[in-house]
């Protein structure tokens, strides 16, 4: 027999090799069952590049103020119209959508950041800290969203900045409960005392097997809290405590077009549309990824 050996390449590696590989698509192939939400992720997708490439390929400037051509309907000249200041409305829309996206994405990071710290610390350690935390939040919980952060930005003062400190800190309690329930599951497994028992320090227990196996509801959560923080800063926009004039933010622009709302009603519709779309995809995405990533849901 010959003891020679041909080395050849492999190629096709068993998916055990290639575990991220597998998952992804698992994930993408219930994901994809969901004709909604993938609608979603695609229009979400969409809106983002607008974000970052709209505003370099609009015609008008979104602030400047011409009042010859005030409150003219939509044409082709002048997409969405015009509104009580001459200014081009789709083009404002362009430029606001990176406002929206903006204070979505930093406030739901914010929150989430401190709620999921807290959330993690209160299941994994429990005892007296864990009701501690949990009766803060409790107290945050028992305020309305919307006047949460009416009230936060009432004392910081109205700007889009306070808007997303305010947004986020109304963020923090949905974080800390789920994370704290989930972190309470995986801390009773047995492979969790197995690592304890082997010396494994408690930052390495979190960051390396909690928080891994937790990310599914984590992320599923900061999906659809993004299309509730978009919708919460319109609001405080709209009743005049978040951007401030002349800033193109979608809220700021319905609350502009409220006088103008039967005779000119193109003035607040098209913002209130956007607002609409933007929140619709995210929530659509968000139950997709809900289906997708819930384990229970495999069959």
């Amino acid at each position: 027999m010959s003891n020679n050996t041909i080395n050849t390449p492999v190629t096709n590696l068993p998916p055990s090799h290639k575990p991220w590989l597998a998952n992804w698509k698992s994930f993408y192939k219930k994901f994809k069952r969901n004709k909604a939400a993938l609608i979603g992720g695609y229009l979400i997708l969409f809106l983002i590049l607008t974000a970052i490439i709209g505003p370099y390929i609009t015609t008008y400037d979104p602030t400047e103020i011409d009042y010859s051509i005030k409150l003219q309907e939509p044409s082709a000249k002048y997409w969405f119209g015009t509104d009580h200041h001459g200014r081009d409305i789709f083009t404002r829309i362009i430029h606001g959508m990176s406002l929206t996206l903006y204070v979505g994405f930093f406030s739901v990071t914010i929150g989430g950041a401190i709620g999921i710290f807290l959330g993690v610390i209160a299941g994994y350690y429990g005892g007296r800290l864990d009701s501690i935390i949990m009766r803060i939040m409790d107290v945050l919980l028992a305020f309305p969203g919307i006047l949460l952060a009416l009230a936060i930005v009432s004392v910081l003062g109205g700007s889009l900045n306070n808007v997303i400190i305010a947004v986020g800190i109304f963020s923090i309690p949905a974080f800390a409960r789920i994370v704290r329930g989930s972190t309470l599951s995986v801390r009773k497994l047995e492979y969790i005392d197995a690592i304890k028992a082997l010396g494994a320090n408690d930052i390495r227990i979190i960051f390396k097997h909690v928080l891994p196996n937790i990310s599914s509801p984590i992320i599923v959560q900061a999906t659809l809290r993004i299309a509730t923080a978009i919708l919460t800063a319109s609001g405080l926009s709209f009743l005049g405590l978040g951007a401030q004039p002349p800033t193109p933010e979608w809220g700021a622009m319905l609350s502009d077009g409220r006088s103008y709302i039967f005779d000119y009603p193109h003035v607040a519709f098209f913002p209130g549309v956007a607002i609409v779309i933007v929140v619709l995809a995210f929530n659509i995405f968000g139950d997709g990824l809900r289906d997708a990533l819930d384990p229970k849901m495999k069959n």
